[in-house]
């Protein structure tokens, strides 16, 4: 397991924290494994009733992680297949997944919210489709997630414009299911955590498929399209662009090439 989650097993309940505050969590590959590896353990463990998500610091998690003279250079097939199995394992978990919303959510990070059964955010949280600022296309299943619960125009203007999303306005938009001010935030991820853990399991299990199935049937369609997408667009000039533009702090420059 990597030093870059911390995991805590107690009372029923998983607790993943991802652990790069200098760099607000973004996911790293180690991350992105292990983080898969801990659900499919979470999955295997009888104790374990429900799996809350959550970032240390000030961050949920920024997204990927863009390093390097050229960022765009590490992404391949690997990245969008660490993307896609992250949302499979979380969606496909047999036990309720909450994600607890500290602080931004952006790219695919935002994307892991998404996926998740319940999200509890801070009313000082964010959420940022950032995609389109560096070149790219949403990924993680987003493209499906947002428009499934926010509908078409709202996953249209996240997605195109990139603007982020408070707290109090995505819980309006019904991306997350609590909103909560800071000072409360902890005291309610537990309690809910709680309930989840002394609750029905195998009626949880069947609730979660059931509501996946009639709200993410077209999830498996659409993780495929944002990999053929994003593999296409890696390529060109203006993820490039986009890519060194965020790491050097300046404003990109999109010839559409």
């Amino acid at each position: 397991m990597t030093n870059q989650l911390d995991i805590e097993v107690a009372d029923g309940v998983c607790r993943i924290t991802f652990q790069r505050p200098e760099a607000f969590n973004a996911l790293t590959e180690e991350m992105a494994r292990g983080l898969v590896e801990q659900l499919l353990a979470a999955e295997a463990d009888d104790s374990v009733r429900v799996v809350v998500i959550t970032g240390s610091g000030f961050a949920f998690s920024a997204g990927a992680d863009l390093t390097g003279d050229n960022p765009v250079d590490s992404f391949g097939e690997e990245t969008m297949d660490g993307a896609n199995l992250i949302t499979r394992s979380i969606v496909g978990l047999g036990k309720p997944v909450v994600a607890a919303v500290n602080g931004i959510a952006a790219g695919v990070g935002a994307s892991i919210c998404f996926a998740a059964d319940l999200a509890v955010a801070k009313e000082s949280a964010q959420f940022l489709l950032a995609f389109s600022r560096i070149g790219l296309m949403p990924d993680g299943g987003s493209s499906l997630t947002v428009a499934a619960a926010a509908g078409r125009a709202r996953a249209m203007r996240m997605a195109l414009l990139a603007e982020p999303m408070s707290g109090q306005d995505a819980f309006a938009a019904g991306l997350v299911s609590h909103v909560v001010a800071d000072d409360e935030f902890d005291a309610l991820v537990d309690r809910i955590s709680r309930r989840i853990a002394n609750g029905p399991p195998l009626a949880f299990a069947a609730t979660k498929r059931a509501i996946n199935a009639a709200t993410f049937g077209g999830l498996e369609p659409a993780l495929e399209r944002e990999k053929r997408g994003q593999m296409l667009l890696f390529k060109t000039v203006d993820a490039a662009e986009g890519t060194r533009a965020f790491v050097e702090k300046r404003r990109p420059t999109f010839t559409g090439s």
